[in-house]
C-alpha cells in the first residue's frame, strides 16, 4: 500500500534497492560462514583431543597472521599517538602558544577513532588463537594467566583515562589543566604497560627460559623476563612513536590538499612537519634499538641469529635496507623541501650542502643494500670464482652495513639542524668557536667511524659486535646529544633574518610525507614476518613443537605479498579513522560547504610567499 502523496515508482526504486542490499548482505553472509563452519568442524571432539583448528581455503595461520598484524599496527599506533600528544600539550602549556594544544587535541581526537578499532581487532585475534590452537593457548594461559588478569585491569584504566582525558580537555583548561597533564601522564603510563606485558607473551615463544617456579604469580613473572623482552619493549616503543608521527604527518597532508582556507593550509602544513619531526628523530635511535635486539638474539642462541640474518631470512634483511634507504631519503627531501619553500631566500646558498648529502645518502644506501651472497647462475658463479662478488663482496657483510648506517644517521641529523639554522644569524659571541668546535666534532666522528668500520675485517666478529660496533654507536649519540642543546643555545640568541612562511609547501612533498607512513607499515610487517619465521617450526622455541600442516617458514615471494596485502588493509583502517575523525569537523556554523583547492588550482598569495610555489602547482 501507499500513502498519500506518495509517488509509486520513487517506492518501487526504493523497495528494489532494499531487495539489492539484502541480496548482499546475504552473499556476505554465506561467504563468510564458509570459514566459520570449518572452524567450528571439530567443535564436538574432545578438548584433548584438539591441537588444531584450520579454516578451509584460507588457512588458519594466514587469518591469524593478517588479523595480528592489522592489530599490531593499530596498537602502535594507538601507543604512539598518545606520546607526542602530551608532549606537545606540555610544550603548549609552557610557551603559552595555542597552536600546540590544538595541534595535541587534533593528534588524541585520532586516538579516540583508532581505540576502539584496535581493541576489535584484538579480541578477534584472542578469539581466533583460542579456537585454531587450543593446545598452544592453553600452555601459554597456564604460564602467564597472572599476567592476563594485569593486562585487563591495566586495559580498563587506559580506557577510563582516554575517556577522561579527551572529554574532558574543554573543562580541564585554566586551573585543571595539571590534572589534565597529569590524566595524559596516566594515559602513556597504562599505555606503555600494555604494551609490555604482550611483548612478554611473544618473547618468551622465541627465547624461552627454563621455569623452575611453581607459584603461578612467581612463574608468569620467571617467564616474562625472557632474554629478548626488553630488547623488543624497547624496540617496539621507539617504532611506535616513529609510526605515530609519519601516519600523523600523512594525516595532515591529506587536510592540506583539502583545505578550503589560508589558515587551514598553514596550519596542516605545521602539522606535517610536527610530524615528521617527530618520525625522524624516533626513526634515528631505531637502528641501535634493532642491533641490541640482534645482539641478544645472537646470545640467546647463535642459530636462530644465523636464520634470520645468514639463512633464508637474511634477504627480508636486504628488503629491510630498502625500506629503511627510502625512509631516510624521503626525510631528508622533506627537510630540503621546507629549507626552499619555508624559508624564502636561503634555498641558493644551501645547494651544494644538500647535493653532497643526497650523494653521501645514495652510496651509504647502495652499500647498505648490497648482499653478501648473490643470486647468481652456475655460469655467473663461475665468472666471480665464489658466491661473493669479487669487489662488491666486502659491502655485504656487517662491518660495513653498521658503517654506512651511521653515517645516514648523522647526515639526517645534520639536514635537520640545517634546517633548524635556515634564516637565522648566530649573534652569540661565542658563536664561531661553538661551530668551528661542531665541525671539528663531525669530521673526527666521521673519520673514526670509518676507520672503526676497516677494522672490523681485521678482528674476530665478537670483538667486532661487541667493541667496534658499540663505540660507533656511542660516538653517533655523543654528537646527537651534543650539538642538539648546543645548537638551542646559539639559536636561542639568533637573529631572524627571513620569516618562515607555512601553507607554501608543493604537492609533492607531502606525497613524501605519505610514502614514509606507508614505508614504516611495510618495515613492521617485515620485521614481524622475520621474528615470528625465526622459530621455525617451533611454537614456543625448543619447548611446544609445531605439529601442525603449517610446520614451515612461507616462502619469501608468499610472504612479501601477504606484507603488502596487509599494508594494504591497514591503510583502508586507517581511511577509515580518518574519515570518522574528520566527520566532526564537517558542517560547523559560520563555514560555508565550499571546495578545498585541488593539487593545481591556484591558492591565494600570502605574505612573503616563494614564486617557487609556481612549480609545485604545476604538479
Amino acid at each position: 500500500m501507499t500513502y498519500h502523496g506518495e509517488d509509486p515508482g520513487r517506492l518501487a526504486g526504493a523497495r528494489r534497492r532494499q531487495a539489492s542490499v539484502i541480496a548482499g548482505l546475504l552473499v556476505f553472509v554465506a561467504v563468510w560462514a564458509l570459514p566459520v563452519l570449518g572452524m567450528a568442524q571439530d567443535a564436538g571432539t574432545a578438548y584433548q583431543q584438539v591441537a588444531y583448528r584450520d579454516i578451509p581455503y584460507i588457512g588458519s595461520r594466514n587469518v591469524i597472521w593478517i588479523v595480528a598484524q592489522l592489530h599490531l599496527l593499530l596498537g602502535g599506533f594507538v601507543l604512539g599517538v598518545p606520546i607526542f600528544a602530551w608532549v606537545c600539550e606540555i610544550v603548549g602549556w609552557k610557551t603559552g602558544e595555542q597552536r600546540y594544544d590544538t595541534l595535541a587535541k587534533e593528534f588524541t581526537k585520532l586516538l579516540t577513532s583508532a581505540y576502539a578499532t584496535t581493541a576489535i581487532f584484538g579480541g578477534i585475534l584472542l578469539f581466533l588463537l583460542i579456537g585454531l590452537y587450543p593446545k598452544l593457548m592453553a600452555y601459554l594461559t597456564d604460564v602467564f594467566f597472572p599476567a592476563f588478569v594485569i593486562y585487563g585491569i591495566l586495559f580498563l584504566l587506559e580506557t577510563a583515562t582516554l575517556y577522561i582525558y579527551w572529554y574532558g580537555w574543554d573543562t580541564m583548561q585554566g586551573r585543571l589543566k595539571g590534572l589534565h597533564l597529569l590524566l595524559g601522564f596516566l594515559l602513556n603510563f597504562f599505555a606503555f604497560f600494555i604494551m609490555v606485558i604482550p611483548n612478554a607473551w611473544a618473547t618468551f615463544q622465541a627465547s624461552p627460559v627454563v621455569l623452575s617456579e611453581v607459584e603461578p604469580l612467581a612463574r608468569a613473572w620467571e617467564a616474562t623476563w625472557n632474554p629478548t623482552w626488553w630488547p623488543i619493549n624497547v624496540h617496539r616503543f621507539i617504532a611506535n612513536i616513529v609510526l605515530g608521527g609519519f601516519i600523523c604527518g600523512a594525516y595532515a597532508w591529506i587536510h592540506y590538499l583539502t583545505a578550503k582556507t589560508r589558515e587551514e593550509r598553514e596550519h596542516y602544513d605545521w602539522m606535517g612537519y610536527v610530524g615528521n619531526f617527530i618520525g625522524v628523530f624516533g626513526m634515528l635511535p631505531l637502528p641501535f634499538a634493532g642491533y641490541w635486539l640482534m645482539r641478544e638474539v645472537y646470545e640467546y642462541n647463535q642459530q636462530m641469529g644465523i636464520t634470520l640474518m645468514g639463512g633464508f631470512l637474511a634477504w627480508l634483511f636486504i628488503l629491510q635496507a630498502v625500506l629503511i634507504g627510502v625512509l631516510f631519503l624521503g626525510a631528508n627531501y622533506y627537510f630540503w623541501m621546507g629549507i626552499t619553500y619555508r624559508i624564502p631566500g636561503v634555498a641558493q646558498s644551501y645547494k651544494k650542502p644538500i647535493l653532497a648529502m643526497l650523494i653521501v645518502l645514495m652510496v651509504c644506501l647502495g652499500i647498505w643494500m648490497t648482499p653478501h651472497s648473490l643470486v647468481a647462475s652456475l655460469q655467473e658463479t663461475k665468472a666471480m670464482g665464489g658466491a661473493h662478488h669479487p669487489l662488491l663482496g666486502v659491502f655485504g657483510v656487517m662491518s660495513a652495513k653498521m658503517t654506512v648506517v651511521n653515517f645516514m644517521i648523522l647526515v639526517t641529523f645534520m639536514s635537520f639542524l640545517m634546517y633548524w639554522r635556515a634564516g637565522k644569524q648566530e649573534t652569540a659571541t661565542w658563536a664561531k668557536v661553538a661551530k668551528a668546535v661542531m665541525g671539528g666534532l663531525l669530521a673526527v666522528a666521521s673519520i673514526t667511524i670509518i676507520v672503526l668500520g676497516v677494522w672490523g675485517y681485521f678482528v674476530p666478529a665478537l670483538y667486532r659486535i661487541n667493541v667496534l660496533s658499540v663505540a660507533q654507536v656511542l660516538i653517533v649519540l655523543f654528537i646527537l646529544l651534543t650539538f642538539t642543546p648546543l645548537t638551542a643555545l646559539l639559536m636561542k640568541s639568533a637573529r631572524t633574518t627571513t620569516e618562515m612562511v607555512w601553507g607554501q609547501m608543493p604537492v609533492r612533498a607531502g606525497y613524501t610525507l605519505v610514502l614514509n607512513a606507508i614505508m614504516v607499515i611495510l618495515l613492521m610487517t617485515l620485521m614481524g614476518y622475520a621474528r615470528s619465521s625465526s622459530r621455525v617450526h617451533w611454537h614456543v622455541y625448543g619447548v611446544l613443537r609445531d605439529t601442525s600442516e603449517y610446520a614451515y617458514s612461507p616462502a619469501l615471494g608468499f610472504a612479501t605479498a601477504l606484507m603488502s596485502l596487509n599494508t594494504f588493509l591497514f591503510c583502508l583502517l586507517l581511511a577509515f579513522i580518518f574519515w570518522v575523525a574528520s566527520m566532526g569537523e564537517k558542517g560547523k556554523a559560520g563555514e560555508p560547504p565550499g571546495k578545498g583547492y585541488l593539487p593545481g588550482e591556484a591558492v591565494p598569495a600570502m605574505a612573503g610567499g616563494s614564486p617557487l610555489l609556481e612549480e609545485g602547482k604545476k604538479l
